[in-house]
């Protein structure tokens, strides 16, 4: 059976991938309406619904919320928004201007398999640093008590103490056990 990764970010899905193997695993573009709240799993949950009206099979649909200490863990799941308007210097500047660079990154994994959703997470705590101009991230976090940040480590390097990585080995030790692999 082939697991569906809902997420137009091939980024997202390839970092997702390495860590699932050996489960089988495709990218589905599907194009959903995205609620907003302040609640992952409520964002998620809709995601998984919808999608099983348009498609049979097992789904996994990942959010993630992006908080600040310097506005009290704001945006959180809005970071999306956030990021269209401020910008990756903008938020910079914003933890500058507060000289707070303090952040929470949560990833929430939702899965269906039609019948129930379950949700994973994993968080990585650490500081907002100076975007580089060349970065590729959509924004640039320190993890604490390391001196790279996510963008300058490797795929793996960055799956071991991401917090993608962390939710992603929760869902994968669930999956294996139900699926017998």
């Amino acid at each position: 059976m082939v697991l569906y990764f809902i997420t137009g970010n091939k980024n997202k899905f390839n970092e997702t991938k390495a860590e699932l193997d050996p489960i089988i695993i495709e990218q589905k573009e599907i194009d959903l309406i995205e609620i907003q709240s302040l609640d992952s799993r409520e964002v998620i949950e809709h995601k998984l619904k919808e999608a099983t009206k348009h498609y049979k099979g097992e789904f996994i649909v990942e959010d993630v919320s992006f908080s600040l200490d310097c506005i009290n863990g704001f945006p959180g799941p809005l970071i999306k928004w956030f990021l269209k308007s401020l910008g990756r210097s903008g938020i910079y500047e914003l933890c500058k201007a507060k000289n707070n660079y303090g952040v929470s990154a949560k990833a929430t994994i939702g899965y269906t398999d039609g019948k129930e959703i379950l949700f994973f997470e994993g968080e990585v705590v650490g500081e907002i640093v100076e975007p580089k101009e060349d970065s590729q991230s959509i924004w640039d976090l320190k993890p604490t008590g390391l001196d790279k940040t996510l963008t300058e480590m490797t795929i793996e390097e960055k799956n071991k103490i991401s917090h993608r990585g962390k939710a992603v080995r929760k869902f994968k030790e669930y999956y294996l056990s139900k699926n017998k692999f």
